[in-house]
C-alpha cells in the first residue's frame, strides 16, 4: 500500500497524474478532509479516530495506493499483507504560503470555499495578513502531529521535480513515470512570488519550524542528483 500525502500547493496534483496512470482502478482519492480549513482540534480528532477506523479498510480490496489531503496519522495503522509505503513532497514553505493565498484568492467560490478560506477573501486580506496568520504557521508541522516526518519512505522537493519524480519511480515503484504539471497559477509573471528579501527573512523567521524541515528534506533531494 502506499500513502501518499498531498500537502496543498505542493505538486500533489502534478504527482497525481502519474499515480493514476500507474495504479489505475487501484487508486483511491481523499480529498474529504479539507484538513487546512479546520482548527487545530478539529483537524486532529477525526484524524485520530479514522486511524483506527481505516486500519483494516483496504485489505483484500485492491486497493493499493491512497493519494490526497489528509493529515498522515490518518493511515498511520493501515495494514495490508505487502505492508505500507508513506510518500511525500515538500515546497519551499514561503512560496508555497504565497502560492496557496493566490490560488485561494483565484479561484474563490462561496458556495464550496471553507470557513477559513471565506474570511480571508471576504475580509480581503493582504498576502501578508495569509502568510503572517496565526492559521497558516508552520503548516507542514501541524500536519504531521502524530507521524513525524522521519516515517516517510519518500519526500520529494517540488523544487527538484523532475529529478525527484525519476528517483521516486525507480526506487519507489520501480517502475517509470510520465512527467506531468498540473494546477499551475496562470497569472504568475515571475519565478518567486516573495521577491522582496526583508519581507522574505520575516517570514522564514516566523515559519521556522517548517523553514528546518523543508532545508532537512531538500539536502536528502539535493543529495539524490
Amino acid at each position: 500500500m502506499l500513502v501518499s500525502v498531498h500537502l496543498p500547493k505542493t505538486a500533489g496534483s502534478s504527482s497525481h497524474a502519474p499515480l493514476e496512470t500507474y495504479f489505475g482502478d487501484a487508486l483511491v482519492l481523499d480529498y474529504a478532509d479539507r484538513s487546512i480549513n479546520q482548527s487545530p482540534l478539529t483537524r486532529k480528532a477525526p484524524s485520530l479516530k479514522a486511524s483506527f477506523q481505516l486500519a483494516y479498510r483496504y485489505r483484500d480490496t485492491g486497493v493499493v495506493c491512497i493519494h490526497g489531503h489528509f493529515l498522515p496519522l490518518k493511515y498511520r495503522w493501515i495494514s495490508t499483507p505487502a505492508g505500507q509505503k508513506y510518500v511525500l513532497w515538500l515546497r519551499d514553505p514561503i512560496e508555497r504560503l504565497a502560492s496557496h493565498y493566490y490560488y485561494w484568492v483565484r479561484d474563490y467560490n462561496p458556495k464550496t470555499a471553507g470557513k477559513r478560506r471565506r474570511r480571508m477573501v471576504e475580509e480581503h486580506w493582504t498576502l501578508e495578513q495569509f502568510c503572517f496568520s496565526k492559521e497558516m504557521r508552520n503548516i507542514y508541522t501541524t500536519f504531521f502531529w502524530g507521524f513525524p516526518i522521519s516515517r516517510f519512505d519518500f519526500v520529494g522537493i517540488t523544487e527538484n521535480y523532475a529529478s525527484d519524480l525519476s528517483y521516486f519511480a525507480a526506487e519507489i515503484l520501480g517502475s517509470e513515470l510520465p512527467m506531468s504539471v498540473a494546477n499551475v497559477n496562470p497569472q504568475k509573471t515571475t519565478d518567486c512570488y516573495v521577491e522582496d528579501e526583508h519581507l522574505r527573512s520575516r517570514l522564514e523567521q516566523f515559519h521556522q519550524k517548517d523553514m528546518a524541515l523543508y532545508r532537512d528534506a531538500l539536502k536528502v533531494s539535493n543529495g539524490r542528483k
